[in-house]
């Protein structure tokens, strides 16, 4: 994609796709997405907050620790057991937020409108789990604090992950291997490393492997579960999207052979 387009983008909405873009194009993109600006707004919300009901800086400081060492936990068990679950889509009511949550990601790993999270689902989430761990620590003042390392961690993780489905080598070792480790995921089984910039919580539930030799790979890693067959009982989240599910994403396709090179990037 060029400058010129990918700008035309930004001021027409049209969809950006990280296989076609460098990492300039995604700086740009990242921190001109409405998303991302409303998670910067709540995050200089949540200081304010958490500077008015200023509960010291041993309270503040635990919050963040705990939140630090709560979410990839969190997001693991999010992950793996909700995203990719097949409950969701087995249900009307809950198919289109299946769909926009995790499945239409991964039809399509490249495109940015669906790789971000919906804010009407990520931060009732994050408030959630960490609100309380907050409150329980120190009061309102901690408790914003608590949400607002948790949306400054989405920020974080929402970055990398465009950083792993961008058409882009990174510099950094530890980079190439957490983006190879996260391309296996898409692209060869997606029922192990679940994590997004550690996948510590990966090798204590057994769910991590290194190369595509670790285990076959899988027939589901692009619909995670419903294919054609599914798609016939329960078909909802396929009438939504307008066709059948693909077993391989059509926006991924120019970019297989670079997929396949950055899993031996480590």
């Amino acid at each position: 994609m060029s400058g010129t387009l990918n700008n035309a983008s930004l001021k027409t909405g049209r969809s950006f796709d990280l296989g076609k873009m460098n990492l300039r194009q995604l700086w740009v993109a990242y921190l001109t997405y409405p998303t991302i600006l409303l998670y910067f707004a709540l995050i200089v919300a949540c200081i304010a907050v958490a500077t008015h009901f200023f509960a010291g800086w041993g309270a503040t400081l635990v919050s963040i620790v705990a939140v630090i060492l709560v979410y990839p936990l969190v997001w693991y068990l999010l992950h793996r057991y909700v995203l990719h679950g097949r409950v969701l889509y087995k249900m009307k009511w809950t198919a289109s937020l299946w769909k926009r949550i995790h499945f239409d990601h991964h039809q399509d790993p490249h495109l940015l409108d669906v790789l971000f999270g919906a804010p009407v689902t990520t931060l009732p989430t994050i408030a959630i789990i960490t609100c309380p761990i907050g409150y329980l620590i120190g009061g309102i003042g901690a408790s914003a604090t608590a949400f607002g390392t948790g949306v400054t961690i989405t920020c974080i993780y929402e970055f990398f992950h465009c950083i792993q489905h961008l058409n882009y080598k990174p510099r950094s070792a530890w980079i190439q291997r957490m983006k190879a480790r996260h391309v296996l995921h898409h692209f060869h089984d997606e029922d192990g490393n679940f994590g997004i910039t550690s996948f510590v919580v990966d090798r204590l539930f057994g769910s991590y492997y290194k190369d595509a030799k670790a285990r076959p790979r899988s027939p589901t890693v692009f619909n995670l579960g419903y294919d054609i067959k599914e798609a016939k009982i329960y078909p909802w989240v396929m009438d939504l999207t307008g066709s059948p599910p693909r077993d391989r994403p059509d926006g991924a396709r120019p970019d297989a052979k670079a997929a396949r090179g950055t899993r031996h990037a480590a």
